[in-house]
């Protein structure tokens, strides 16, 4: 008996009903606790598991009769026991409990309950019907005996420990070989975007490996599906990409959207350099000369522009406002600016001058205006430092004539009268 289908289902039943009641007896633990190693590992590993949180016990995966002492007839197949389950049937195992709505929503309403089918779906699902033994399934991700919350920071899927768990077979070389999939996705991902907003400041709505590649239903987004896959967290960017020459071009090639220009895994924080010059992706496709690289070129150039006037505008807005001088509509102004620098960086993903020319010279309006009232506040500046210079020389002028006359007063010789 290997399979966890010989597993009676009025065994399983009562194993399900035994954990409600309380203070029943367990010679699973009682038994373990007393020995010594991997056999006793599980039961101290077991008291932080969720699962012995809502009550359930040993005898709910392993089958077996937890209120007999004997361990041969408490762990007697004919009392549905199952020992050490085999990986292959992990998945239907956990099933049984997971995709039981009625069983699942007595302690979580809100639980999904369709894992298993969605692992069904996904490469490591498929891999272990095959029988690949090796390939991830729910014990790989979640644990075993410790299985806790994902919102725990301690469970290997909550959000900053997830790329790291997968990280745990894929980036082993020698796991992987037999598969041809390369192992530097958790490197290349450590220099992302993504990684620096999950791991540096915190943000667990950051993409991890889930956020693309699904966690349940896990496999690699398809080429036709990349910009949808980037489109769940950057909408504005797929719109505009599904609208640009560069869309039907790119289908045609088979060639997957966003990661053309972006990469996909070590999405680096992008910058007008990628437009023009040594640095540019535009050059990937199109020579300097050519019609795309002119485009490309044209935009850089306009951006730039628009960030150089910008600059100079805010600069000169923040020395006045230092020295006290009233700017506080120019600098409003000058945010508004900043938001038309903005436009026409996202812009950028139609692929048309136009859709970049508008906002820069809307933000070039700005920011001529804003430095003309920078400019204003400085004169105003200059004008209240030569009228404080004037009244300091006044100050000082009165201050030595005063002294002068008290000077020449206390000099005079005394007449007869004053004596």
């Amino acid at each position: 008996m290997t399979g966890f289908g010989s597993y009676a289902p009025g065994v399983f039943l009562l194993g399900l009903l035994l954990p409600l009641q309380l203070g029943a007896k367990d010679s699973c633990v009682e038994c373990h606790a007393g020995l010594e190693g991997n056999l006793t590992a599980p039961t101290q590993a077991f008291t932080s598991d969720v699962h012995q949180h809502r009550g359930f016990r040993c005898v709910d995966c392993h089958g077996g009769d937890a209120s007999v002492d004997d361990p041969d007839d408490s762990m007697s197949p004919r009392r549905g026991f199952l020992g050490k389950i085999r990986r292959t049937d992990v998945p239907k195992l956990c099933a049984r409990c997971h995709s039981d709505a009625g069983l699942i929503h007595k302690f979580r309403p809100q639980q999904r309950v369709d894992q298993f089918a969605q692992y069904q779906t996904s490469v490591h699902g498929k891999r272990l019907v095959a029988g690949d033994a090796a390939a991830a399934n729910c014990v790989d991700c979640h644990s075993v005996h410790d299985i806790r919350e994902v919102k725990d920071s301690r469970s290997p899927v909550h959000p900053l420990r997830l790329p790291e768990t997968c990280a745990r077979c894929h980036a082993d070389a020698a796991h992987m070989a037999k598969y041809k999939i390369p192992t530097s996705q958790f490197e290349d991902y450590r220099k992302s975007v993504h990684w620096e907003a999950l791991a540096r400041r915190g943000d667990l709505s950051a993409p991890s490996c889930a956020s693309c590649h699904g966690n349940h239903g896990a496999t690699p987004p398809q080429v036709q599906s990349v910009a949808a896959v980037c489109g769940t967290c950057h909408a504005l960017f797929e719109d505009l990409y599904s609208k640009s020459p560069h869309q039907p071009v790119f289908a045609g090639m088979g060639l997957a959207g966003c990661v053309v220009c972006h990469g996909n895994h070590a999405v680096l924080p992008p910058s007008d350099a990628l437009l023009a010059g040594p640095s540019a992706v535009c050059s990937q496709c199109h020579e300097e000369g050519s019609a795309g690289g002119k485009v490309g070129a044209e935009m850089a150039r306009g951006i730039a522009s628009l960030e150089a006037a910008l600059k100079r505008s805010g600069d000169l807005l923040g020395v006045a406002k230092r020295s006290g001088m009233e700017v506080s509509e120019a600098l409003l102004q000058h945010h508004e600016g900043q938001e038309a620098l903005i436009k026409a960086r996202v812009a950028v993903h139609n692929f048309e001058v136009q859709a970049v020319n508008q906002p820069v010279s809307d933000g070039l309006k700005i920011a001529s205006q804003t430095y003309e009232a920078g400019q204003e506040a400085m004169k105003e500046r200059r004008f209240r430092r030569a009228g404080l210079a004037v009244s300091l020389l006044t100050i000082v002028a009165t201050m030595a004539g005063l002294r002068l006359a008290v000077r020449s007063i206390e000099g005079k010789p005394k007449s007869a009268a004053d004596g």
